[in-house]
């Protein structure tokens, strides 16, 4: 896998961290640096300790399913693809609710998970692509943690028209980088 590639699915991975930072700058007042810092640390920590558990798990199933590998690979990408493509008209209905304090601990650990379960499959891809781990995850997660950081101030600039776009964007490269292993 290559650099671009590396790059492009990171920041897919990173749209649903940076749609839920961009809700959550929105939606506190008054925004502090601490905020934003403590979000991306969360979101980029998590992105990059999930795809190193999914490898974990791949590489231990990698001799039963060598066979057909590509196709988990299709398979994986493209549900993790469409999946976010449906999310992006969940973004509308969940800012018609009410929202908690976005920022406290327990909330932002379940934000962490929530927003990183698809880097979890993603790490299943990883090891049936053989790729190289540490980089790849210092990748995602350095992404994911900009992305974040910045989509805290985005959402206090009121930058939250552009979220189901961003969602439905990453899904398309998602299922489009399926499609490219497949084939």
């Amino acid at each position: 896998m290559g650099l671009l590639e590396l790059i492009l699915i990171s920041l897919a991975l990173a749209a649903d961290a940076f749609a839920v930072s961009v809700a959550s700058g929105m939606a506190t007042k008054p925004l502090q640096m601490g905020h934003a810092l403590k979000m991306a640390f969360w979101f980029g920590g998590f992105q990059a300790l999930m795809p190193f558990l999914g490898w974990l798990g791949g590489i231990s199933l990698q001799e039963y399913i060598s066979g057909f590998d590509h196709w988990i690979a299709f398979g994986l990408l493209s549900i993790i693809g469409c999946k976010m493509i449906s999310e992006a008209s969940a973004i509308e209905k969940a800012e018609k609710g009410t929202v908690a304090n976005p920022f406290e601990v327990y909330m932002l650990f379940v934000l962490a998970i929530a927003t990183s379960i698809d880097a979890l499959a993603m790490g299943v891809t990883f090891a049936v692509l053989n790729v190289q781990i540490a980089r790849t995850v210092l990748i995602i997660g350095g992404i994911t943690f900009c992305t974040s950081f910045a989509g805290v101030w985005f959402g206090r600039a009121g930058a939250h028209l552009f979220e189901k776009r961003i969602e439905i964007v990453a899904g398309i490269v998602l299922i489009a980088i399926g499609f490219r292993i497949f084939f």
